[in-house]
């Protein structure tokens, strides 16, 4: 139970910030916003603020933000079809009745003969007395269909109508602000935790080992190998891994008294690679500093995202195969295991997540943020935008390809913990 609930916290937490991402985005270029929806599949919950639905779907495989204009969002009333109007003071509709289970008080009826509810926002037809009417549309005006109601969107609030630069941006934001949550978790265990001096002071010294029967103690601060001073445990473990098999002189602080140890490191086996060793374990010491903290966060989001464009590489070349990747059971099984060592390493798992979830939207290919930013690439370099058919095709292989990639993974992931 409690492993469900930190996936949950964690997998919503990442999608939240990703759609949040979007939202901003759009809302800032005047876009309108349909629905904001947490999870994919059935609605489980659903609140209506302003002209956006807020929802919780029941499949935590993602979320989306759905912007007036894009795919089959638009509303055409045919030639012919009947519907209910209702004006407003102005003389404005200010409501569409697509059925007539749904009554108003002064509601009208009209057979429509022109309408268009996205430029020039009129609606043109026959009233009940058979005369030819127009009505113009409210710029806030809803739709009543079976109950469910939808705003107008005039041809300025749609996704369409922005500039590339601002159709970029809000696809490009879902992306950024996984990596801007990263560096806020980062940040958070750099402040509750403390951040990593990586000074070499011995944590541990192994019984019999070299450095056990030098004298050296735990707590012991070495300050210099072979009269070269050392600042890090980085450069002390170099200095030691190139040196089995000879004497090295150790001076070190303890408790404020300098020693000396003369320690010759055994010869072991690293993979391919005989290196010295002295015996001692490290585990660096924390410091609490907010400024330290601000470039921890920094830092570490950088090497993660390398480290994680490294992996995403060595997929490329084939050093991985799609057998070593994970979809949303191995996640859970991880989730399981990091939650049992504490809450700084689920933080730690859930900046993992988020940074990888920014790259792999950010990849070129249909369906994903990049796919779609790649477009409107093309669409700068050519002065206009791909016909919107071709698109839509090439985005619905791109997600069909994407569903058998999760399929395929998935039953990677349920042979490998259950089987």
């Amino acid at each position: 139970m409690e492993t469900a609930i930190a996936f949950i916290i964690i997998f919503g937490s990442i999608v939240f910030f990703h759609e949040l991402g979007h939202f901003i985005f759009a809302k800032r270029a005047g876009i309108m916003v349909r629905e904001f929806a947490i999870g994919m599949g059935p609605k489980i919950f659903g609140m209506t603020k302003g002209e956006t639905l807020y929802t919780i779907r029941l499949l935590p495989i993602g979320g989306y933000v759905r912007m007036a204009g894009e795919d089959m969002d638009s509303v055409e009333l045919q030639p012919g079809y009947r519907l209910g109007i209702h004006l407003n003071e102005n003389n404005e509709i200010d409501q569409i009745v697509l059925n007539q289970n749904k009554q108003f008080p002064d509601m009208l009826f009209l057979e429509v003969e022109r309408s268009d509810l996205s430029k020039e926002m009129f609606i043109e037809g026959y009233d009940e007395d058979e005369q030819l009417v127009r009505y113009k549309v409210s710029r806030n005006a809803v739709i009543n269909e079976n109950g469910n109601e939808t705003f107008i969107a005039p041809y300025d609030r749609q996704f369409g109508s922005k500039t590339v630069g601002q159709r970029s941006m809000a696809i490009f934001a879902g992306p950024l602000f996984n990596f801007i949550l990263s560096f806020v978790i980062f940040l958070l265990l750099g402040l509750l935790q403390g951040v990593p001096t990586y000074e070499p002071v011995i944590t541990t010294v192994v019984a019999d080992s070299p450095a056990a029967q030098a004298g050296m103690k735990d707590g012991d601060l070495v300050t210099e190998i072979d009269g070269s001073p050392i600042s890090t445990w980085d450069e002390l473990s170099e200095e030691v891994r190139v040196s089995a098999n000879e004497k090295m002189d150790f001076t070190v602080n303890r408790d404020g008294e300098s020693l000396e140890f003369t320690i010759t490191p055994n010869e072991v086996t690293a993979g391919k690679e005989k290196v010295g060793q002295i015996g001692v374990q490290y585990i660096s010491p924390m410091e609490k500093n907010p400024v330290k903290a601000l470039a921890y966060g920094a830092e570490q989001t950088y090497d993660t995202t390398l480290l994680i464009f490294t992996a995403l590489g060595n997929l490329i070349t084939g050093q991985f195969s799609i057998d070593d990747l994970s979809g949303p059971v191995g996640i859970y099984k991880v989730t399981e295991e990091v939650a049992q060592l504490g809450v700084y390493n689920l933080m730690y798992w859930a900046a993992l997540l988020s940074i990888n979830l920014g790259i792999m939207n950010l990849l070129p290919l249909p369906a994903l943020d990049g796919g779609r930013l790649l477009f409107f690439l093309f669409e700068a370099i050519r002065g206009k935008p791909v016909d919107k058919q071709k698109e839509g095709m090439i985005h619905f292989v791109g997600i069909m390809l994407l569903m058998v990639l999760m399929v395929v993974v998935t039953w990677n992931d349920i042979q490998r913990f259950f089987f």
